[in-house]
């Protein structure tokens, strides 16, 4: 069945193509949800008639595609995961996972444009995953696989350290305090006076 894309689809073409799919995928999914239109002499006018505001999205889209990509090429994400001593992952890295950690970034990504290869990702390390951008554009983010349960012992060791460090700094303190006593320093007031009062007599 010959189509007329009313918005992107992945995978299939971009707003405004002229494309050829299968008619179930048409009639089941594409039409009812508003994604395509028939192509028909009607639509076909149509669509012309929105070229330019077609045009005008498209060009909106490869400039905020460059943007993320730049910030993407450029990004290193870590990820805790469950592993074995060895460094053996239980589970694998998904592309779900990827997903989240570029949204607390604050970028936005479908999870399908995130091509994570789970039998690639078996072991803790440094890997780079692919993200599909805009008109077949593409990043590659770096990501950081690391153990949960060495980072957890490591987030440990670091806090007995700086409570220790603490503990230190208290007693070092309060052992200068004690060192360092107040010198009081005692005046007396008067005493050439009353040497000038006995010359005074003796005369």
């Amino acid at each position: 069945m010959k189509i007329i894309l009313n918005q992107d689809v992945h995978n299939l073409g971009e707003e405004g193509d002229i494309v050829v799919v299968k008619d179930g995928y048409a009639r089941n999914y594409l039409l009812p949800k508003g994604f395509a239109v028939l192509f028909n002499k009607a639509n076909q006018a149509l669509f012309a008639s929105r070229a330019a505001t077609i045009e005008k999205r498209k060009e909106e889209k490869r400039k905020a595609a460059a943007s993320v990509k730049d910030r993407l090429d450029q990004m290193t994400l870590t990820l805790v995961v469950s592993a074995g001593d060895s460094g053996k992952l239980f589970g694998s890295v998904t592309n779900t996972m990827v997903q989240e950690a570029l949204a607390k970034e604050g970028i936005d990504v479908e999870r399908k444009r995130i091509e994570v290869a789970s039998h690639e990702i078996k072991m803790v390390g440094n890997y780079s995953v692919k993200v599909r951008l805009y008109e077949g554009e593409s990043a590659h983010v770096k990501i950081v696989v690391l153990s949960e349960t060495v980072v957890k012992k490591a987030e440990a060791e670091k806090a007995a350290a700086e409570k220790a460090a603490a503990k230190a700094a208290a007693a070092e303190a309060k052992k200068t305090a004690e060192v360092e006593t107040p010198v009081v320093v005692e005046e007396v007031y008067g005493a050439e006076g009353e040497d000038e009062a006995d010359t005074d007599d003796e005369e």
